[in-house]
């Protein structure tokens, strides 16, 4: 089954706000619910993994589409975004990382 086909099939028999793994760590396909006259949808949401590969924060970076994500990709690579990030690290309290043992769910092979 290729690609396209098995995503149409997450489309139509997912569940309103499913995430399901893929073997990208840290990108997750997620199924968004219709409202009002818009059809469900799938989007991407790329959220940082731990060591187990579960994702770090309840809810990660989501892409609708190409654009978005060229647009998400100019943001993240602007220089000042990095040294932003960067003089944050220095005054920001180390956070402890968490590792927990959980199954391993299902992942969407792209």
């Amino acid at each position: 089954m290729s690609v396209t086909e098995r995503l149409r099939e997450f489309l139509t028999q997912g569940k309103d706000w499913e995430r399901k793994p893929t073997n990208i760590p840290g990108v997750f396909l997620l199924r968004l619910p219709g409202l009002r006259s818009n059809s469900p949808s799938l989007a991407i949401e790329i959220n940082p993994v731990d060591s187990i590969g579960s994702p770090t924060k309840k809810r990660g970076v989501v892409v609708r589409s190409t654009p978005e994500l060229e647009d998400i990709k100019r943001i993240i690579l602007d220089q000042k975004v990095s040294e932003l990030t960067k003089n944050m690290d220095e005054i920001n309290p180390q956070r402890k990382q968490q590792t927990t043992a959980t199954s391993k769910p299902e992942v969407f092979e792209i």
